[in-house]
């Protein structure tokens, strides 16, 4: 198990075992000019990548373009 348990505590995988951890407090984080440039053409990329995964004709066509390119498909 890891990830988020709500917005209070993270659970971290190590070799030695699980760790929960506080959920970090990013509210005094202030990203600089080029992160906010980065984090926004991230934000159209994953938008775009819903927008495959959500149609489902798009879907098949990028899995079969996919698995032309590398033998096998991300797409779930």
């Amino acid at each position: 198990m890891r990830g988020a348990i709500g917005k209070e505590f993270v659970v971290k995988q190590y070799s030695y075992g699980a760790v929960i951890t506080a959920y970090p407090d990013m509210s005094g984080v202030k990203s600089s000019a080029f992160q906010k440039v980065k984090q926004g053409a991230f934000a159209k990329a994953v938008e775009y990548a819903q927008s495959i995964v959500r149609n489902p004709v798009k879907k098949k066509a990028y899995a079969k373009k996919l698995k032309k390119e590398n033998g096998c498909t991300m797409l779930r």
